[in-house]
């Protein structure tokens, strides 16, 4: 069972101020009751939650949650929890589930963190993505940050073995500080030399696309637990998905 992560009451996010549109007004209040789970002090039954077995992938803040949707629809035998606390973002992605009929995501609206120290089950997640995450620049505010020793400790407990996490910022230093951390964590191990390519199964997402626009480089980081599984290889797109 996890537990709360000591002395951990630090927000790694800050609320935006973000205005909904009718339809996802709309696409908010007729899909949140059976697409949202409320944050609660217990445990969750992912088989209970999304009506079968799959594994599970969580993806920490999705922003508007396009490229979720986007992996949602490539892999349908494969769900996804998405955490995000930005009203806005889970309406849009909400919307994206009605219009592409995706049944594989549930929405939690809340702090990751205490999300998964909470209500996440030990060692019970195929992968977790963690993509463009604040990066938190100033030195005083690092300890704001996601990827922290502490952190990473917490979502390494959630992985199964052969889980993976999947990191990707756009700020070089925080892309090197924290290869450091997961190389140090005893439990991972990395597939490739150091930076990870881009996982071919990975859309671009809105702010990477502004990025690239601006010529800032992309930084990846792909670790995967060690022991038996191999959640690393087997998640991919099925063939029906990629015609």
């Amino acid at each position: 069972m996890t537990g709360p992560l000591p002395g951990d009451s630090i927000k790694t996010y800050v609320l935006r101020r973000g205005r909904m549109r009718d339809a996802q007004r709309n696409d908010y209040a007729a899909l949140s009751p059976q697409f949202c789970i409320p944050f609660s002090r217990g445990l969750l039954d992912f088989q209970g939650v999304f009506g079968n077995s799959n594994p599970v992938v969580m993806e920490i803040g999705f922003g508007m949650g396009g490229a979720t949707g986007e992996i949602a629809e490539k892999m349908p035998e494969t769900n996804f929890l998405g955490i995000e606390v930005h009203t806005p973002g889970v309406a849009r992605l909400l919307g994206d589930i009605r219009r592409k009929g995706l049944g594989n995501i549930r929405i939690i609206e809340h702090d990751a963190l205490e999300v998964c120290a909470v209500m996440v089950p030990r060692e019970s997640l195929a992968g977790v993505h963690l993509f463009f995450p604040d990066p938190w620049p100033k030195m005083k505010h690092h300890k704001r940050r996601l990827v922290t020793e502490s952190r990473v400790a917490l979502i390494r407990s959630l992985l199964a073995p052969g889980g993976y996490f999947y990191f990707i910022t756009d700020w070089e230093e925080y892309a090197r500080s924290s290869l450091e951390i997961l190389t140090a964590a005893p439990d991972l191990r990395n597939p490739y030399p150091g930076f990870a390519p881009t996982q071919d199964w990975r859309p671009q997402t809105k702010f990477e696309g502004r990025g690239r626009k601006e010529e800032r480089a992309i930084w990846e980081l792909y670790f995967v637990k060690k022991g038996l599984g191999d959640y690393h290889t087997a998640l991919r797109p099925s063939p029906a998905a990629e015609k």
